[in-house]
């Protein structure tokens, strides 16, 4: 386990749970967020998980359009319909926002701006889109976000396309938007090593929300 070092909050740890199936890892943030007191660390979960639709919790289901043999869970995350597989960076960060003093759309932005700059030094130009969380390259999604707060807490998070399989994405409605054209990092600079892009989506996730890496 590594940690990260913040001048304000202490400690927070840094867990990478692997190949991981869904719907436990999604309880265990549940239990972390209720068992957790004033004094518990923050930490951040690094994950891929298998083949795996989520719906949000005021997600329509008009949005899953044919899911096939893919499941479908719903869950308490702000927004609609999403898809995890491997090969996608998933990053769940468990945060008192008190305790670090940052608000929610404070957090959403600096998300947001860490996808941004980490694509930024791949040399992928991304941006945001009105009044649709996530990151875009050329009109398509390459990464996508969804929070849920509780205690004051943080939970769920983003979930950035690397090298995966893209076709379960036409099996839904991405984020309730039809037509919505998805992308992936590797169709853009093919060399690119999965990695490498998760250490460098936690440098400047940390360094934009005052963290510092311990080395």
């Amino acid at each position: 386990m590594d940690t990260i070092k913040d001048e304000l909050t202490a400690v927070i740890k840094l867990q990478y749970l692997g190949l991981s199936e869904y719907e436990p890892v999604w309880r265990a943030m549940q239990k972390f967020t209720d068992d957790r007191d004033k004094d518990t660390l923050d930490e951040i979960w690094l994950v891929e998980h298998p083949p795996v639709f989520t719906q949000g919790q005021a997600g329509k289901p008009e949005h899953v359009l044919n899911p096939g043999d893919i499941p479908i869970i719903q869950v308490d995350r702000g927004g609609q319909v999403t898809y995890h597989g491997p090969g996608q960076i998933v990053v769940y960060p468990l945060i008192d926002l008190k305790r670090h003093k940052i608000g929610i759309k404070a957090l959403v932005n600096g998300i947001e701006e860490a996808l941004i700059q980490t694509l930024q030094y791949y040399g992928v130009y991304a941006k945001r889109r009105e009044k649709a969380p996530g990151v875009y390259v050329d009109d398509k999604k390459i990464a996508s976000l969804g929070l849920r707060v509780r205690k004051g807490c943080t939970f769920h998070g983003l979930a950035f396309n690397i090298r995966m399989d893209l076709e379960p994405f036409s099996r839904i409605n991405p984020c309730g938007f039809a037509g919505l054209e998805v992308t992936q990092l590797s169709e853009l600079i093919s060399s690119v090593k999965f990695d490498e892009v998760q250490k460098q989506l936690i440098k400047h996730l940390c360094g934009i929300l005052n963290f510092t890496i311990k080395m």
